[in-house]
């Protein structure tokens, strides 16, 4: 069963305990792309029945989430959901509380999520994490718009596309052309090699494959290059990757 709760009093989260009872308790947080509809649920299902505990927030400013989108780097906003694990998690509906204070902390993300996902791993509480077709250097950012809108201000797109899906100001935006903010790049030489595992395919339409091997290869982190699948979604990636990443969580590659 799929539940909700909030973080910080803000962020809005889907969750769902594991299927089966476990000693050690692991979660996976779930980071989703921008723009994208919540649609992980049946992602979570998947991961609840390999016995994790499965978070699915909501940037701030995004979706059900309160605040304004971007006014801090969204990789805060899933680091909050970290921190709010070690307490109750009191699910919205009818107050039900759990308890979850995990061993293990994994997060998972694609795209923009891959960006979070990325700057998590820096977090010591974060054990691993899965960075799929992440943007690593916005320096693309001009030309990655180029190609989903003509119109020449993202935001006035995301607001006409989606409406109050997103509420996200053009100067948080523009925030990313300075090369620093929620930037992977910016921190090179932090990343743990042990704690990434990135995919990308070599015909992504979006975020050109060439930059995200050289970051991987700068950082070491494991790194799985397909021929093609395009701006491969993370469910499939996880569903059909799934032993693999399970080994990488456990610590074997």
């Amino acid at each position: 069963m799929i539940y909700r709760t909030r973080f910080k009093n803000e962020i809005v989260a889907e969750f769902t305990p594991p299927s089966r009872r476990s000693a050690r308790r692991r979660v996976i947080i779930l980071c989703d792309g921008m723009p994208s509809m919540p649609r992980k649920q049946s992602l979570m299902q998947f991961l609840a029945d390999k016995g994790f505990w499965v978070f699915y927030p909501r940037y701030r400013g995004a979706w059900e989430s309160d605040g304004v989108f971007m006014r801090h780097s969204p990789h805060r906003d899933i680091l909050d959901v970290v921190e709010g694990l070690g307490r109750k998690i009191r699910e919205n509906a009818f107050g039900r509380t759990f308890s979850v204070n995990p061993h293990e902390i994994f997060v998972v993300g694609g795209s923009f999520g891959g960006t979070a996902s990325l700057l998590c791993s820096l977090d010591t509480r974060v054990k691993k994490v899965i960075a799929n077709c992440p943007v690593v250097d916005w320096s693309i950012l001009r030309n990655e718009q180029k190609k989903e809108t003509n119109n020449r201000s993202y935001p006035a797109y995301i607001r006409e596309a989606f409406g109050r899906g997103y509420r996200l100001p053009a100067k948080n935006w523009n925030k990313l052309l300075g090369g620093t903010f929620f930037n992977p790049v910016h921190h090179l030489g932090e990343f743990g090699p042990s704690k990434i595992m990135m995919f990308h395919a070599k015909d992504d339409p979006y975020i050109p494959w060439r930059g995200v091997k050289t970051f991987a290869q700068q950082t070491g982190a494991n790194f799985i290059l397909l021929s093609r699948g395009g701006h491969i979604s993370t469910d499939f990636i996880v569903r059909k990757y799934w032993p693999r990443i399970a080994k990488f969580f456990e610590g074997r590659r």
